[in-house]
């Protein structure tokens, strides 16, 4: 028997001042699955991340988290967003920091329990940071400060993990470590990732799915690197690093000169092989 989905989204469409963004949108989530959202800047990325967490409503079209509607299901996501908002200058410890993460469950102004003690520090070891627990998150790098972001996300102990382009900011040689952890984390929780990184999308998600306006699932990532090569007419690196494209299913139709390139070139190998 199927389980159900924990996310469900039905025919949704947003817009922003009348601008559409999302239109007749329609995706399924499912326990344990790493789903990689990839798309052009401005396609609606975000934005759905936005819709499942309920931080914004939909104009039309229904969405369930955990069968219950985002503002009561986002109690079950851990979320790192693109942009963070925080004033670096404010004397806050790492270990503050993270234990803001329980403020949600925990309430404003209530003491938190040794045992929301406990789950900040272990968040922190899986994310390396652990001996930084009493440094001041302003005198941290940036790399190092997204990874106490992720340490926060994963205090609330959830359900599913939303991540949208976390790894801008850390280097090369922890971001491998980072998704090594993230296929750990796999194994008891959903996962959806927002990058442009093909490399991860090859080798560590399950899962691929294309957003722009309205959102292309491609299924597993082996099969959906190859459909979306061939919807596009264009190498996917270049669909996930936010050059706008071409679809025959409604996407963005502005051309440029990289397309046009790589358009010619892929003609030119089917001509001559």
């Amino acid at each position: 028997m199927k389980t159900p989905p924990i996310i469900q989204i039905k025919n949704v469409t947003f817009s922003y001042n009348t601008i559409p963004v999302l239109e007749n949108v329609n995706l399924e989530i499912f326990e344990r699955d790493f789903l990689g959202l990839i798309g052009p800047n401005g396609g609606g990325k975000t934005t759905l991340l936005k819709l499942i967490l309920g931080l914004i409503q939909p104009d039309k079209g229904t969405i369930k988290v955990f069968d219950r509607s985002p503002k009561e299901g986002r109690q079950f996501i851990g979320y790192v967003p693109q942009l963070i908002t925080f004033d670096f200058d404010f004397p806050i410890s790492v270990l503050e920091v993270v234990l803001m993460g329980k403020l949600r469950k925990r309430g404003i102004g209530k003491r938190f329990h040794k045992e929301d003690v406990q789950l900040a520090i272990e968040a922190l070891k899986k994310v390396g940071m652990d001996e930084y627990k009493e440094t001041e998150i302003g005198n941290l790098s940036g790399g190092q400060q997204q990874r106490v972001f992720i340490a926060r996300a994963l205090s609330t102990d959830p359900k599913l993990l939303l991540l949208d382009e976390p790894v801008a900011s850390i280097d090369p040689i922890w971001q491998q470590e980072f998704y090594n952890l993230l296929n750990e984390l796999n194994k008891n929780l959903a996962i959806v990732l927002v990058t442009h990184d093909i490399s991860v999308i090859s080798t560590h998600i399950d899962k691929i799915a294309c957003v722009n306006r309205k959102i292309h699932y491609h299924g597993t990532t082996k099969d959906g690197i190859h459909k979306i090569s061939e919807m596009y007419h264009c190498p996917v690196d270049l669909v996930a690093h936010s050059v706008p494209h071409r679809s025959l299913h409604g996407h963005n139709t502005q051309r440029t000169k990289v397309q046009a390139k790589a358009e010619a070139k892929a003609k030119e190998k089917k001509e001559y092989p």
